[in-house]
């Protein structure tokens, strides 16, 4: 038997049934686990003050993205399931909409007890959030005028009756349902007022305010104690304030006859009509606005959630972004790549010495990934720039370079992935500005999302050519980059470059059966090469070696991947997982995955780099092998999305990678493991550690590190 069969042999040793019942995490649960973390980081007094309200606030974005992405799934199949379809598992869908709704409300009580818990904190630094009644009467004049002159010219009232058509409530509106009567009505009537979103949350108060003071009152809550200018005549009954989510997930029509482009612009118009999902009520909501709302999108008791705090926590980003130093995070400046250090200096000069590795938000992104393709687009000796875009933003500095190179009639290739979820329009915009300069515009291989990050740049090199390219972990996305941890590598290894020719050959040109040397790309090499990479390890393990893997990503959930680390694990390899998000893979159960350790960070930066290490036998860590890249261990990445992960050759570059992943293992400040019944515990600050990734958590610790580093250069 040869080692390949060998270690096959080893993965067949899984019982899959038993698996799923002892070592195996509910998705879902996992996630609103991972959202809990997020919150506990507003509870935690040693987060600044108003970092904390920012992280009140992410805790609802999430959950709306939860609610419209996977909540709007289950609903479908719950739906199918109470039309007694054959081909639904009974009751399976609607349970889990039971289960989540549980821990939701869970969740959103201990939201409002943070919220409420922070208003006299502020309230002590001199930030006041004041209700209508709080005002002084000169305040609740200042206010009055505010409305007459900035808000109410931006509100519709909008009846619901039978003279009039039922209101469109766009997703994520935040409204006003108020009960009216006239003496001329013997019926109570229903006006609907949505808070416009373009209007800022809130309304800084200036009367009677000390000057070493900030005092705001809610939009909705101005709104709401100046109805009766809005309703003149009318009789105000009752207010009810409610919130809808809609589902996101859009069914793109295959047809034959239209473009992929006029598919998805038909779905991105056709999602703002989606089924509502959910719908939040304010505390004292009308009963009889609860039934209108719930028969009108024909919801139940379950999609219904009465919050008894904030209903739109994302309003508290205008509050968290006050210019208040003492109650924020360290500013943060990115550092300079040392060896990108200075503006005259030739970038590709630079990766001609060597392949040089970043790491975002520690090293600048706009001085490193931006100023690649910056200086390709003026660059005489270019002769072409290829790029992948899954989100890049509004205003984005890599459109503009890519519209000045076709512009001076060099060649263009941008493969847009029109499909990225809530990006759809953004790249629709762009894709159409690159067609009109003459750029080389394609939007992927049929059926498989491009999430994979690289560019690539062809100079003319005396009588030849030579290649130079940027695989990352992260969207070419300038905002995301000052607050997403991300890696990337520059590179001229024709060995690598060529790989990334050939995949641009395949995403543009559609061949077949591309090969590769270097890179691993999904769906072809990457799933195959990991599961080799994995039970390698077991392999070595069996020989009387050591063997240990480490691997930072985001979500984990491919059951094929994780059934190869149970058995490496039985084998003896260790297994360090640090995954920011959920985690299918249940660690420390007996008899199972003893030798897997998962842990998540949560902090001033969103972990989102993809970094992988296969000791593969050798005792000196950094002999091992290093891949950074675009994918998770999930199925969606490594079986219906592009992906590309490249290897780490240069040993300095290595010694990086090994020190990130080092900080992340031996963080106890921001780092929560997982414990075997499935559970996160947050780790404890060692006692008479202050300088370390223990004390200081990996992000300031690699803060401190790369200012040291550059100042020392």
């Amino acid at each position: 038997m040869n080692d390949r069969t060998a270690e096959s042999a080893l993965l067949h040793t899984i019982d899959r049934k038993a698996f799923l019942e002892h070592a195996w995490l509910d998705r879902d649960i996992g996630w609103l686990a991972f959202n809990d973390r997020v919150l506990h980081e507003a509870f935690d007094e040693r987060t600044p003050l108003l970092e904390r309200l920012k992280f009140l606030a992410i805790v609802t974005s999430n959950l709306d993205e939860f609610f419209m992405k996977r909540v709007g799934m289950f609903r479908g199949k719950a739906l199918m399931e109470d039309r007694e379809d054959p081909l639904a598992r009974e009751g399976d869908a609607r349970a889990r909409l039971l289960a989540i709704r549980a821990i939701v409300l869970k969740m959103l009580d201990d939201q409002a007890i943070c919220y409420k818990a922070l208003l006299p904190q502020l309230a002590s630094h001199g930030i006041e959030i004041s209700t209508w009644e709080q005002l002084s009467p000169t305040q609740a004049e200042e206010a009055s005028a505010y409305f007459d002159s900035h808000v109410s010219p931006a509100l519709t009232p909008l009846s619901f009756d039978p003279t009039h058509p039922f209101p469109f409530m766009s997703n994520l509106s935040t409204n006003w349902a108020f009960v009216i009567a006239s003496e001329e009505s013997i019926e109570p009537r229903m006006v609907r007022v949505k808070i416009p979103s373009e209007l800022p949350a809130w309304f800084e108060l200036k009367a009677d305010v000390p000057a070493d003071q900030r005092r705001f009152l809610a939009l909705e809550e101005l709104i709401y104690h100046s109805a009766h200018k809005l309703l003149p005549g009318m009789t105000i009954i009752s207010g009810s304030l409610f919130r809808i989510l809609r589902n996101a997930e859009v069914e793109l029509e295959d047809d034959e006859g239209e473009s992929l482009r006029d598919v998805v612009t038909d779905a991105v118009r056709q999602r703002r009509f989606q089924p509502v999902v959910r719908v939040d009520f304010g505390p004292g909501a009308d009963p009889a606005v609860r039934r209108a709302l719930m028969e009108r999108f024909e919801l139940t008791d379950v999609d219904v959630f009465e919050l008894p705090g904030m209903l739109d926590y994302p309003d508290l980003f205008q509050i968290a972004a006050l210019d208040i130093p003492a109650l924020r995070d360290p500013a943060w400046t990115p550092q300079p790549v040392s060896r990108l250090d200075g503006p005259e200096s030739d970038i590709f000069t630079a990766i001609d010495a060597g392949d040089i590795l970043i790491h975002h938000p520690y090293e600048s992104f706009d001085s490193s990934v931006e100023r690649f393709i910056h200086q390709a687009a003026d660059d005489p000796r270019t002769l072409a720039i290829k790029m992948t875009v899954y989100r890049v933003g509004d205003d984005t500095p890599f459109v503009r370079s890519l519209v000045r190179t076709a512009e001076a009639g060099r060649q263009v290739a941008c493969v847009i992935e029109l499909t990225a979820r809530f990006d759809e329009a953004r790249n629709l915009h762009w894709a159409q500005q690159l067609e009109k300069v003459g750029a080389h515009v394609t939007y992927g291989v049929l059926g498989l999302k491009t999430h994979t990050k690289i560019a690539l740049v062809v100079l003319q090199h005396g009588m030849g050519l030579r290649c130079y390219a940027h695989i990352g972990t992260g969207n070419y996305h300038v905002k995301t980059a000052r607050s997403y941890t991300d890696v990337g590598l520059l590179t001229a290894d024709p060995a690598i470059t060529g790989d990334i020719v050939n995949l641009f050959h395949y995403l543009t040109g559609h061949s077949k059966g591309p090969q590769f040397q270097k890179l691993l790309v999904a769906p072809m090499n990457m799933r195959q090469r990991f599961l080799e990479m994995i039970e390698r390890e077991a392999a070595h393990c069996a020989a009387g070696r050591s063997g240990h893997i480490i691997a930072k990503l985001n979500q984990v959930d491919d059951l094929e991947i994780t059934s190869a680390l149970v058995a490496a694990s039985r084998a003896g390899v260790r297994i360090d997982l640090i995954v920011r998000g959920f985690c299918c893979l249940r660690a420390g159960v007996p008899g199972w995955t003893e030798n897997v350790r998962v842990r998540s960070i949560i902090g001033r930066f969103l972990e989102h780099s993809r970094i992988f290490y296969f000791a593969n036998g050798e005792e000196d860590p950094l002999a091992g092998e290093f891949y950074l890249g675009s994918a998770d261990w999930m199925m969606r990445n490594l079986s219906q999305r592009v992906e590309a992960a490249t290897p780490i050759n240069d040993r300095p570059l290595r010694e990086r990678l090994w020190e990130i992943l080092q900080a992340c293992l031996q963080d106890s400040r921001q780092a929560w493991v997982m414990g075997a019944d499935g559970t996160y515990r947050q780790q404890q600050v060692p006692a008479g550690d202050d300088k370390g990734p223990a004390a200081l958590g990996a992000q300031t610790w690699l803060m401190e590190l790369t200012r040291r580093r550059a100042a020392d250069n």
